[in-house]
C-alpha cells in the first residue's frame, strides 16, 4: 500500500490535511519488512518526476516517481528501499514540452547549508521533548490576553558571534545560541523571544523574509533535532518561543516554489495577482486548496510539532489587499470589484481558528500596517481571528514624537496620547521592531534629539512611557543597551558598549522595566480594556508631561505613571490622584544606577485632600528633566 491513501487525497484537496508534513516530502518507512525512504510530492503539471542525490550519484533517470491513481490529483510517490537519512537530493521535474526543472523538496524538513540548494534526508521524530510542564501552563491559560509578553525580537545569526571564526561566519548553533540567550533573556526579564529567519531560506540579506523550505528550520545553525532543543530548552527555562512566518510571498529562486513544475503552481498564474512588482517576488494562490494546505501545514509543523508558541505572520496587508504596492493596470479587482483578496481573507479566517483552536494558549499574530478591521476580532463578527496585532500606528507616532526637539513637542502632544483613543479596536503589541532601525532610520538612541546626554534621558522617558502604555510589547535586540549604529545581518550586535557606563545604565533601566511589568498584572491583565487604564492629565501639552494610571482587576497594586518629554525639572509637579492614599515611588528614571542625577527622593508620598487634575486628592513629586516616575497604590 502507498504512502499516500485516497484519504490523504482527499483532504488534501480539500485543504483539511493538517498532517500533510508527515506525508509529504521524504520520510524512513518500512514496506514488506524493508526500511527506506518514502518520497511524496505534489507535481500536477509535470509529465514525469524523478528523484536524484547522493544515494544514486545524481542520476537523472535511475528513480522516476509514480504518479498515482487518481493522475489528476498530480500526487507522485518513490519508495527507496534500503536508503537512511542524512542523503542529499531533489527532484528532476519533467514538463510537457521537454523542459527540466531541478527542484528542492518543498516540504524538505532539512535542507543544504547555503549556497548549497539541495534537500536532506532526516528524520524529526526522534526528539524527547520535555516541557510538558510549560505546555500544560500554556494551554491552561487559554489565551495570552491577561498574561504578561514582553518580547526579545532576535535575529540568531547577528545575536552575538564567536570571534575569529571564518567559516560560518561564527554562527552560534541553535544549542549554543539556545543557552546563551536563554541565560541573557531570563536575566533581562522577557517572557518571549521571538526569532527572525528560522523557516530555511537561500539569501542572508533578506534576513529570512525571503523562504524556499516552509517545513524546515534553517542548517545555518545546525540540525532541525537541533531546533527541537532550542524550543525545549526555552520552555524548561520558563521562555516563550515565537517565530516569524511568511505566508504572504516568496521567492524567484529556480530551486524554490516558483513555476515548480514548469507553470504557476503555488503563484496565482496571472502576473496581476501572482507578482509583487516592488519586492520581485511570487504572491501564493490563496484560491488553490492544495496550496493553503500547503502553508497551513506549515503553521501545524511549527507550532504542533517543534512546540512553538506563536507564530508572527509578516506582511499581513499585502494578502489581504490585491492591489498592495501595485499601480493602476498591475492588480485585478474581485467579483464585487474592489481591492480586498477574498481568498486571502478565508485563509486567515481559516489558519488562524485552526492552530489558536487545536492549541490553547499559542498565539497568531498580525504584522497589519493598515486600519483594516477587526484583524482580532471573532470570526463570528466577520474578523480575521488573530490573536493580536502589532500597534504600527502607535509606533509611527511615537517615533515621531520622540525624533522632535523638545521644544516642539507641545504642538505634537495628541500622537502620544492618539492610540488610546482607539486601544479597545484591537488586541495589540506595541512594538519597536528591526525595521525601525535599518534602511538609514537610525538605531534608537540615534533618532533621539540633542546632545549624547539628552539622546539617554529621552530615550529612557520613551522606554518609560511605552512600558506603562496599554499593550503587550516587543523591542528589537540592542536597543535595550542603546546600540549606536543601525542593525546589520553581517555582524553581531556591539555587545563592547556595554563597558560604557551609560549603555551599560540604559540596559539596567529597560531590565529594570521588564521586571516591574512582569512583577504586576495591572501592568498587562486589562490591557484590551478601558477598565485597565486612566488618564490623570492627558492636557499638559504646554510642559508635555503625560500621567496615566494602570488598574488590576482586584485593585491592588495599581501603577501611576508621570512622564516628563521635556529637559526642563519640575520642582513642585502636582498629581492629581484617585485616592487619599500613600503612593510609593517604585521606580524613578533619574536614579543613579540608570545614569541619572541621584538626587535623594521619599520612598513614598501621602496624597492630601487637595484638587489637582479634576481629582480630590493630590500631591507633589520633584520631576527630574526627561523624568519618568512610576509609583505602587492599591485603591
Amino acid at each position: 500500500m502507498g504512502n499516500f491513501t485516497e484519504l490523504d487525497m482527499y483532504l488534501f484537496g480539500q485543504a483539511t490535511h493538517y498532517d500533510i508534513y508527515k506525508k509529504m516530502g521524504a520520510h524512513p518507512q518500512t514496506r514488506r519488512k524493508k526500511e527506506g525512504i518514502c518520497f511524496t510530492l505534489y507535481a500536477p503539471h509535470a509529465a514525469q518526476v524523478f528523484v536524484l542525490g547522493e544515494f544514486n550519484n545524481w542520476d537523472e533517470t535511475s528513480h522516476e516517481m509514480e504518479r498515482l491513481e487518481p493522475k489528476e490529483t498530480g500526487i507522485y510517490e518513490l519508495f527507496v528501499p534500503g536508503l537512511g537519512c542524512g542523503s542529499l537530493y531533489k527532484y528532476l521535474i519533467v514538463t510537457p514540452d521537454g523542459r527540466k526543472l531541478y527542484k528542492a523538496d518543498p516540504y524538505a524538513n532539512f535542507a543544504e547549508v547555503r549556497p548549497g540548494t539541495a534537500s536532506r534526508i532526516v528524520d524529526i521524530d526522534n526528539f524527547k521533548w520535555t516541557d510538558e510542564v510549560w505546555m500544560k501552563k500554556r494551554a491552561a491559560a487559554k489565551t495570552m490576553d491577561e498574561q504578561p509578553m514582553s518580547i526579545y525580537e532576535v535575529h540568531p545569526g547577528s545575536w552575538m558571534r564567536h570571534p575569529g571564526h571564518q567559516e560560518d561566519n561564527g554562527f552560534y548553533t541553535y544549542r549554543e545560541f539556545a543557552k546563551a540567550l536563554c541565560s541573557y533573556v531570563k536575566k533581562m526579564g522577557y517572557t518571549h523571544v521571538e526569532l527572525m529567519g528560522i523557516s530555511e531560506y537561500p539569501f542572508d540579506g533578506s534576513w529570512g523574509y525571503q523562504v524556499t523550505g516552509y517545513y524546515a528550520p534553517t542548517s545555518r545553525y545546525g540540525t532541525p533535532e537541533d531546533f527541537a532543543w532550542l524550543v525545549n530548552y526555552f520552555h524548561k527555562n520558563n521562555i516563550g518561543v515565537i517565530l516569524d512566518w511568511v505566508p504572504a510571498h516568496f521567492p524567484r529562486d529556480a530551486h524554490g516554489l516558483a513555476d515548480f513544475d514548469g507553470q504557476a503552481l503555488y503563484e496565482y498564474a496571472d502576473p496581476r495577482k501572482g507578482e509583487h512588482p516592488d519586492w520581485g517576488t511570487k504572491i501564493f494562490d490563496y484560491g488553490n486548496n492544495q496550496v493553503k494546505n500547503f502553508l497551513i501545514g506549515s503553521a501545524l509543523l511549527w507550532v504542533e510539532h517543534y512546540h512553538v508558541d506563536g507564530l508572527r505572520v509578516d506582511a499581513v496587508a499585502s494578502m489581504l489587499y490585491l492591489d498592495y504596492g501595485k499601480q493602476d493596470g498591475q492588480w485585478v479587482a474581485n467579483k464585487y470589484g474592489d481591492n480586498k483578496n477574498l481568498e486571502a481573507i478565508e485563509f486567515f479566517k481559516h489558519i488562524n481558528t485552526l492552530i489558536t483552536g487545536r492549541n490553547p494558549g499559542a498565539v497568531m499574530i498580525a504584522e497589519e500596517s493598515t486600519a483594516w478591521p477587526k484583524v482580532t476580532g471573532s470570526v463570528e463578527e466577520e474578523g480575521l481571528n488573530f490573536s493580536l496585532k502589532w500597534n504600527m500606528g502607535w509606533m509611527h507616532d511615537f517615533l515621531d514624537y520622540m525624533k522632535l526637539d523638545p521644544y516642539f513637542r507641545k504642538n505634537n502632544h495628541n500622537k502620544m496620547t492618539f492610540a488610546m483613543s482607539y486601544n479597545e479596536s484591537e488586541k495589540y503589541i506595541l512594538v519597536l521592531s528591526h525595521d525601525e532601525v535599518v534602511h538609514l532610520k537610525c538605531s534608537m538612541i540615534n533618532k533621539m534629539p540633542g546632545n549624547e546626554e539628552d539622546k539617554f534621558a529621552n530615550l529612557k522617558a520613551g522606554y518609560g512611557f511605552m512600558m506603562g502604555h496599554p499593550g503587550k510589547k516587543l523591542l528589537f535586540m540592542g536597543q535595550e543597551f542603546a546600540q549606536l549604529h543601525e542593525w546589520t545581518e553581517k555582524t553581531e550586535l556591539e555587545w563592547y558598549l556595554l563597558d560604557n557606563p551609560k549603555h551599560r545604565q540604559m540596559q539596567e533601566y529597560v531590565k529594570e522595566l521588564l521586571h516591574l511589568y512582569r512583577k504586576y498584572p495591572s501592568m498587562y491583565e486589562l490591557d484590551h480594556k478601558w477598565d485597565g487604564f486612566e488618564w490623570v492629565n492627558a492636557n499638559d501639552a504646554d510642559r508635555s508631561i503625560f500621567s496615566f494610571i494602570r488598574k488590576s482587576k482586584s485593585g491592588k497594586d495599581c501603577m501611576l505613571f508621570v512622564c516628563n518629554f521635556t529637559p526642563v525639572a519640575r520642582e513642585d509637579y502636582r498629581v492629581g490622584v484617585p485616592v487619599g492614599k500613600t503612593y510609593k515611588l517604585i521606580l524613578n528614571s533619574d536614579d543613579a544606577k540608570f545614569g541619572g542625577s541621584g538626587e535623594k527622593r521619599p520612598a513614598s508620598y501621602k496624597a492630601k485632600k487637595e484638587e489637582c487634575d479634576g481629582r480630590d486628592y493630590s500631591f507633589e513629586y520633584s520631576l527630574p528633566p526627561f523624568g519618568v516616575a512610576v509609583f505602587k497604590f492599591s485603591y
